[in-house]
């Protein structure tokens, strides 16, 4: 059986699960139309391989999956608006740019402990200039469909090239679909849920 625990054991030992439980509404800052496209197709790919939903606007938030682009952090600090949602954002653009980090994902959660909304940053370093536009939109998708471990991907990347095509790992796309079967609860802190998870795996 694959072992599921760890994509959502975090590096300080806790079990830290949670799905949308919502339906996404993304949108793109800081791209052209055609990778606004890409972007919104890999997101479309994702959120129907977990029959889960989108919509035009969040009745609460209009958007609440919100990407950005920059060619340096302190970019984001005269995006307007942006700090009223996210009150950290002087601190987290300090520390993004003496980690030089060239991506960082914050989501925020219900009362259930669902999803409610994330914003992913993304700085267009070397390394993230490199990479095509439909590969960094597919993984960037993969990982705001769950709130995934810190560590769940640092070893093994949830994409990989099968026949010559960049696409989703089998075993991550069997997760994400375990994760949202409807009798799974939208979030969870204990471990048996990933026994749950692996009970339906194919």
């Amino acid at each position: 059986m694959y072992d599921v625990a760890p994509l959502f054991t975090r590096s300080d030992g806790d079990y830290v699960f949670a799905r949308w439980g919502r339906p996404i509404v993304p949108v793109v800052f800081g791209v052209d139309d055609a990778t606004l496209a890409l972007f919104k197709g890999a997101i479309e790919a994702v959120v129907t391989l977990a029959s889960h939903k989108m919509d035009e606007t969040d009745m609460e938030l209009g958007a609440n999956l919100m990407m950005f682009f920059c060619n340096d952090w302190a970019e984001l600090l005269d995006v307007p608006h942006l700090d009223k949602m996210l009150p950290e954002l002087g601190p987290l653009v300090a520390r993004l740019q003496v980690a030089e980090a060239n991506q960082y994902r914050i989501f925020r959660f219900d009362d259930a402990g669902a999803i409610q909304a994330a914003f992913v940053f993304m700085r267009m370093d070397d390394q993230m200039a490199q990479a095509p536009a439909d590969t960094l939109a597919l993984s960037q998708a993969v990982q705001v469909i769950l709130l995934w471990s810190d560590t769940a991907f640092s070893e093994v990347p949830p994409l990989a090239m099968i026949d010559g095509v960049v696409a989703l790992r089998p075993e991550i796309g069997d997760v994400i679909r375990a994760a949202y079967d409807p009798v799974m609860p939208v979030a969870a802190r204990d471990a048996s849920h990933a026994m749950r998870i692996g009970a339906r795996l194919p």
